[in-house]
């Protein structure tokens, strides 16, 4: 143990416990030293993708949660430890700290609602603005006496709030199913008043209209996942892009009480016996999806061809985008803060398009050949573009146009307050390379945006080609404490 003096009272520093530091296998592992740069990665959902990603670069990954001599820090969940000794401007953070105006149940309908009351009373941009009811199905708050009272027995799916892959969620189908889920809630709303109970949050809930009539790819119900990237928060920088298509194992029952028959991601349908035999069968590509709607409904429901590609993503980045500028001066906005978020559609038997939910930390697992393509390489991306943006702000450089961004199409560009912004819809997907996205300009014409942090030392060189980048930060930057 030694004792380090740092202009003050002398601290002591503690070893390391090397011997509590060991990989999945169980084998002890080193702790890395020197000027890095490093990462660290909390969790097991991506981490394959991400640790060869950064190590591909020449990155080493530190496993002690508690260094702040980090590059870049990827974790699963969010803690308020995380954050404390991040370092805007010099530090990338995976998740933003209050994303769950956006990621939870609540939030993101609350979100839509104010957003929504906000610009009923604003006459400009009503044309880009959608309603509620046009893509959010009928949802109510169960913490909300009000919306509480005008449940009613309609077929209902109930959701907790903050869980994702499925948990905690339930159906609710009869008169009896509604009476046992009020009495539920009073024993709850009872609870709040006990006093042994003082200290315990009860799980809010939703309710959501369940949508009966979904389309079916070969009489399963599915349902898409696309993502959300917001690559930056100062300034805002957000894309969107296509994933891949969730099925069920089993054929479409509505009258099903097996929830696999309802939810489609990969939690619930691996507790399908069948789940092994029927695995590539429960991911599509979106292109499998697009010439099975062009062969099966293109002439049936005169849709335009490539309508999956076309029209349907379309539509996709509008509901994105309005979910974006619902929270965006609600978010919490520093150089160096991204994400990406996990959003699921459904599209009915007419072709209207509904979103389900929007995830934080979404899953990155790769058990089958769909996912083994689309994965990787959105989380590739998702980093190249992140870093590109990060170093070009740094180094007090013009945002745009992005030599890494390929999958990706740009929604929004631009501040959070002080800065007009735009979404910018790409007519088509195969369009990406062809357009150059708007140059979003800080101040006067023919100044690129400024560093949120000035450092006259940061001035980054353009980025390399992937798997040739130089190490980021520059070598000469050391960081002030390690552990």
């Amino acid at each position: 143990m030694c004792c380090v003096c740092v202009s003050g009272p002398c601290v002591v520093a503690q070893p390391l416990q090397r011997s509590k530091l060991k990989d999945l296998s169980g084998r002890q592992i080193e702790e890395p030293r020197g000027p890095g740069p490093f990462y660290f990665f909390g969790g097991t959902n991506g981490a394959k993708i991400v640790s060869n990603y950064c190590e591909s670069s020449g990155w080493k990954r530190i496993y002690n949660k508690d260094r702040e001599d980090f590059n870049l820090k990827w974790c699963e969940t969010k803690s308020l430890a995380q954050y404390s000794n991040f370092r805007e401007g010099k530090q990338l953070m995976y998740q933003i700290p209050n994303n769950k105006v956006l990621t939870t149940k609540i939030g993101l309908l609350s979100s839509l609602q104010q957003y929504e009351r906000v610009s009923s009373r604003v006459s400009h941009g009503q044309a880009l603005r959608l309603k509620m009811e046009e893509f959010i199905p009928t949802t109510l708050r169960m913490d909300v006496r009000e919306e509480r009272e005008a449940f009613f027995s309609r077929m209902w799916i109930c959701k907790p709030t903050g869980l994702n892959q499925g948990r905690g969620i339930f159906l609710l189908k009869s008169k009896e199913d509604i009476a046992a889920f009020r009495l539920k809630l009073k024993h709850m709303e009872d609870r709040q008043f006990n006093r042994k109970m003082r200290y315990r949050q009860p799980q809010a809930y939703i309710v959501q209209h369940y949508i009966k009539n979904p389309l079916l790819l070969k009489g399963k119900k599915f349902d898409v996942r696309s993502y959300l990237l917001i690559a930056c928060t100062a300034p805002y920088v957000v894309f969107f892009r296509h994933g891949y298509v969730r099925l069920t194992c089993d054929l479409y029952d509505p009258t099903s009480k097996n929830l696999s028959a309802h939810l489609t991601n990969q939690y619930m349908q691996k507790k399908n016996p069948l789940y092994s035999q029927l695995k590539e069968d429960t991911v599509w590509s979106m292109e499998s999806f697009n010439a099975y709607v062009n062969d099966r409904f293109q002439v049936a429901k005169d849709l335009p061809r490539d309508w999956v590609l076309g029209a349907f993503a379309k539509r996709m980045q509008q509901i994105m985008s309005q979910c974006f500028l619902a929270v965006k001066s609600k978010l919490d906005c520093r150089l160096g803060f991204f994400d990406l978020i996990g959003c699921d559609f459904l599209v009915d038997e007419d072709f209207k398009v509904w979103l389900l939910e929007m995830n934080c930390n979404p899953a990155l697992h790769t058990n089958c050949e769909v996912l083994k393509e689309v994965i990787p390489s959105v989380v590739v991306e998702t980093l190249d573009l992140t870093l590109e943006i990060f170093k070009k702000i740094r180094g007090r450089q013009k945002i745009f146009p992005l030599v890494s961004q390929r999958e990706f199409v740009l929604l929004y560009s631009g501040f959070s307050t002080t800065e007009k912004s735009s979404i910018e819809f790409q007519k088509n997907t195969k369009d990406v390379q062809k357009t150059e996205p708007r140059r979003f300009m800080c101040g006067t014409e023919g100044k690129s945006v400024p560093s949120a942090s000035p450092d006259n030392s940061a001035n980054d060189s353009a980025l390399p080609k992937r798997r040739s980048r130089s190490e980021w930060p520059p070598s000469h930057q050391h960081f002030t404490k390690s552990s």
